[in-house]
């Protein structure tokens, strides 16, 4: 299908959802019109159209956070989109990785997820591996935002020579902690290497869904 056969509104407009393409995290909700999204998939980076300024703007040209795209999905309607993008930098003008910061959800009430344990709740939906999604969009987060103190800012700063250095330290002590049988020892090191581990994958740009696909070909090959 080519753009001609989208479903713009009755101002020429379509919704457009901006995800980051590796963490899964939503950005934010735009609109492009024809013009804008020729833009954006000759220049391979998010033009928008502009309801309140009746402008065309792309993304970062003043801030310098761009958005470079990786694809563009049409929703059955052919009347919405998602973008998915690699960005560089926060997504929302505040300076947050997302613009979908607040929530709605009363998390002083009686819903409160503070109330109910984690392990319980994961276990509840089915989820054994939300912290992993957590982690990623946390990791995300900081290398967005870089804020002052983080260690995740600091891995992101020093660079990918660091962080493997890390990966390979962290590799280390989970064999010592195997060799020692300790089962404490070993679920701590092991966290570390998954944490750290993460961070690699988003300084290479590299999904973790990516690599659940090569473990998902392997085990259908067997």
């Amino acid at each position: 299908m080519n753009s001609s056969q989208l479903k713009f509104d009755a101002n020429g407009l379509i919704p457009a959802i901006v995800q980051d393409a590796v963490s899964k995290e939503v950005l934010t909700l735009a609109y492009m019109n024809e013009e804008s999204l020729a833009k954006s998939l000759e220049t391979k980076e998010t033009w928008f159209w502009s309801r309140s300024r009746q402008e065309l703007w792309h993304k970062g040209a003043t801030s310098g956070n761009t958005q470079k795209i990786i694809d563009i999905k049409y929703d059955c309607d052919q009347d919405a989109l998602i973008v998915l993008v690699v960005p560089a930098g926060p997504a929302c003008h505040t300076g947050t990785y997302s613009c979908f910061s607040g929530s709605l959800h009363d998390k002083d009430g009686a819903h409160a997820s503070e109330q109910v344990s984690t392990a319980v709740s994961r276990e509840a939906n089915g989820d054994r591996f939300a912290i992993i999604n957590e982690l990623e969009k946390v990791i995300a987060e900081r290398e967005a935002e870089m804020p002052e103190g983080a260690y995740t800012t600091y891995l992101f700063e020093k660079g990918v020579d660091k962080i493997l250095k890390k990966v390979g330290e962290e590799a280390g002590e989970v064999i010592i902690a195997a060799k020692n049988r300790s089962h404490e020892e070993l679920k701590w090191e092991v966290a570390d290497l998954l944490y750290h581990l993460l961070v690699l994958l988003r300084e290479q740009k590299l999904p973790l869904d990516v690599v659940l696909e090569v473990l998902a070909e392997r085990h259908h090959k067997k």
